[in-house]
């Protein structure tokens, strides 16, 4: 595969940037809204490939749904997987930046 290959962009969905992510960083881990069918060895290749970075490894989680009332109807929050990948020592990810 090639680094413009498109299944890497459709692999990491977008960078999370919040206070928990921002402290996160400081301890070199990164965290990515991933696409809910991706594996742990799919993203840290699409990282590895993108950033060009060297992956130490990847966690995931699956932050469900919830049930909210928009203008007085039920709806239903998507769920949302995310992975935090830590990188090797010497690596970082300026995900302020963009690709």
């Amino acid at each position: 595969m090639t680094t413009n290959d498109p299944r890497h962009y459709d692999i990491i969905v977008s960078p999370v940037i919040t206070e928990k992510a921002t402290h996160a960083s400081e301890h070199n881990q990164v965290i990515f809204r991933v696409a809910p069918h991706a594996t742990k060895p799919q993203i840290k290749e699409a990282v590895e490939k993108l950033f060009d970075v060297k992956v130490k490894h990847v966690n995931t989680l699956i932050h469900k749904g919830k049930v909210r009332n928009f203008r007085g109807r039920r709806g239903v929050l998507s769920d949302v997987k995310k992975a935090v990948v830590t990188l090797e020592e010497g690596h970082r990810i300026d995900v302020t930046t963009g690709l």
